[in-house]
């Protein structure tokens, strides 16, 4: 298929749906990562920690993401060397830099879910909201024009952010949750920057290309960062680690893992194309980062309704109802000023 043709594809597939698909896939993510982590495992005579599922999580999501990668000939796209006559793929410094970044996500966003006494509505809010303020400046650095609809989103969910933070009494994170935000935070910026630099073309080789060379350094790295962490020895953390890369694999608690690793790896395919979408990251970033946050609280609602969990609070729900009207302003504001 041609360039020309794949970039046609690519634009016929509307932004909304893929939005709609990647959201369908966020909600069992939070849901089933959330009961692992609050229900309590009988072995154990404790709930799981979050450093306790991510290792066979992320292994599982490495694979299936490997598999993808071959099945679908998205690796035909990729840059790549010959070695013993097989053509490997390879990234290029731009996209090793992506793949720094895209590690440090990959493990925050799912640890920043199990995080005690955190609701998960608040720190994706927390989290999202530090991404929201790098998208406008990126556009700025690069060039890129911010439309009039992008900045009235951005402030929406600037918005969301201030009334949960307000109802809140102000930030009030554990230690480990300042540290999730702010690794998360430069990931996002990592891969923003190479994105706007190297992929926002609209052409659909291009988004291949980039996933398959971010993704075949991201994964293993965050993977060896963890095993890293667990074979220091140092403090818990080691142990729960310890459990997750050996224990869990014998344990029934690795069915729901699989689940998770399955929509880890549905949700960075849908994920970069809405990125990678042409139009500017203030566009971008909101549409993608609003369909996460909705996510979130419609998975803590359910929660709440079907396993007994705590409800969202009434600020989180507001923030919630927010950031769908931001959704809807992206998705009619570009068609009404095109006609």
């Amino acid at each position: 298929m041609s360039a020309r043709h794949r970039r046609l594809s690519l634009a016929a597939f509307p932004m909304e749906a893929t939005v709609f698909l990647y959201l369908l896939a966020y909600l069992p993510n939070v849901i089933v990562t959330r009961l692992v982590t609050s229900v309590t495992h009988p072995g154990l005579g404790r709930p799981l920690t979050g450093l306790e599922t991510l290792p066979a999580s992320l292994i599982i999501s490495m694979v299936l993401t490997w598999a993808f990668i071959w099945i679908s000939g998205w690796h035909r796209d990729a840059h790549a060397v010959r070695v013993a006559g097989m053509r490997l793929p390879v990234p290029t410094r731009y996209t090793l830099l992506s793949g720094l970044g895209t590690a440090l996500v990959l493990f925050t966003v799912p640890l920043s879910f199990t995080i005690r006494d955190v609701s998960i509505p608040f720190i994706q809010l927390i989290m999202r909201g530090d991404v929201l303020v790098i998208a406008p400046l990126v556009d700025m650095v690069f060039g890129r024009r911010v439309r009039w609809w992008s900045w009235a989103a951005l402030a929406m969910v600037l918005l969301a952010l201030l009334i949960t933070l307000t109802d809140r009494g102000g930030l009030k994170l554990p230690p480990i949750a300042i540290v999730t935000v702010v690794l998360y935070t430069i990931g996002y910026f990592l891969r923003l920057a190479v994105m706007t630099k190297i992929s926002k073309t609209g052409d659909a080789a291009s988004v291949r290309r980039y996933f398959v060379e971010e993704k075949m350094i991201a994964l293993p790295l965050s993977v060896a960062a963890l095993a890293l962490m667990s074979a220091s020895g140092i403090g818990g953390q080691s142990g729960e680690l310890a459990w997750g890369f050996v224990s869990v694999w014998t344990d029934p608690v690795l069915w729901p893992l699989f689940w998770i690793g399955c929509t880890l790896t549905l949700i960075s395919v849908l994920a970069i194309m809405i990125l990678l979408d042409p139009r500017e990251n203030a566009y971008c970033v909101p549409l993608e980062r609003a369909a996460s946050l909705v996510a979130g609280v419609g998975g803590s609602v359910l929660l709440a309704l079907f396993w007994g969990l705590k409800m969202p609070r009434p600020a989180e729900l507001v923030g919630a109802g927010i950031l769908i009207a931001a959704i809807v302003l992206l998705s009619l504001a570009p068609r009404l000023a095109a006609r």
